[in-house]
């Protein structure tokens, strides 16, 4: 399990942070630029991103019909396995698309460089503020997050009081509300346009 990792006190961290959950989603998309620019997809690496990305749109679809953001610590579904089962989901996600269009060859190394580099910066600022929010608003925090990983999941789902209380099942409604569709729509569309890219014989 992670250990437990109090509020930022350094301003220039906690700066940071702030800027890198305004930005994660426009960094994203230019990430997702570069890698179709550069991509070399093959017929082998399409099937093999495949299961990541299918992995990443269940876990991301699951977890977004659980949450109630800002108003309830969810501690049921995928969150009795890990506390941030969305972002694990973006990283599955990720991971698949940097398969499916080559970049685990030598010759694009470096795309899969740039994708570690911004989840480093982006994403692990995001889950510490958000953390820092939700240890501030919610006094079971802290021993959700002694029971928790903050990534990797645990084998067995993590019991408590709290969760036996919740009444905690999949809500399609949430997942239409949090309008998750969109991550199935996007991966999709770039799925499309890598098979188009293989197809054509794409050339920089």
């Amino acid at each position: 399990m992670s250990p437990d990792i109090s509020s930022v006190a350094n301003p220039t961290k906690t700066r940071w942070q702030k800027i890198a959950r305004r930005i994660r989603v426009p960094l994203g998309f230019a990430v997702a630029a570069v890698f179709l620019i550069f991509a070399r997809p093959t017929p082998g690496s399409l099937v093999l991103g495949l299961p990541l990305v299918l992995v990443g749109l269940w876990l991301r679809g699951y977890a977004s019909g659980y949450v109630k953001k800002n108003s309830e610590l969810t501690q049921t579904g995928p969150y009795a396995y890990t506390r941030n089962p969305l972002y694990l989901g973006s990283m599955a996600l990720a991971a698949g698309f940097a398969v499916a269009a080559g970049a685990v060859s030598t010759a694009r190394w470096w795309l899969l460089v740039l994708l570690i580099a911004m989840f480093l910066a982006i994403y692990i600022p995001t889950i510490l503020s958000e953390e820092a929010f939700l240890r501030t608003n919610f006094a079971d925090f802290g021993d959700y997050a002694r029971r928790v990983p903050r990534l990797l999941p645990r084998l067995t789902p993590a019991r408590s009081a709290a969760s036996n209380q919740q009444a905690g099942s999949f809500a399609p409604e949430r997942y239409r509300h949090h309008r998750e569709y969109n991550a199935l729509i996007g991966a999709a569309a770039i799925y499309a346009v890598l098979a188009l890219l293989m197809a054509f014989g794409h050339r920089l």
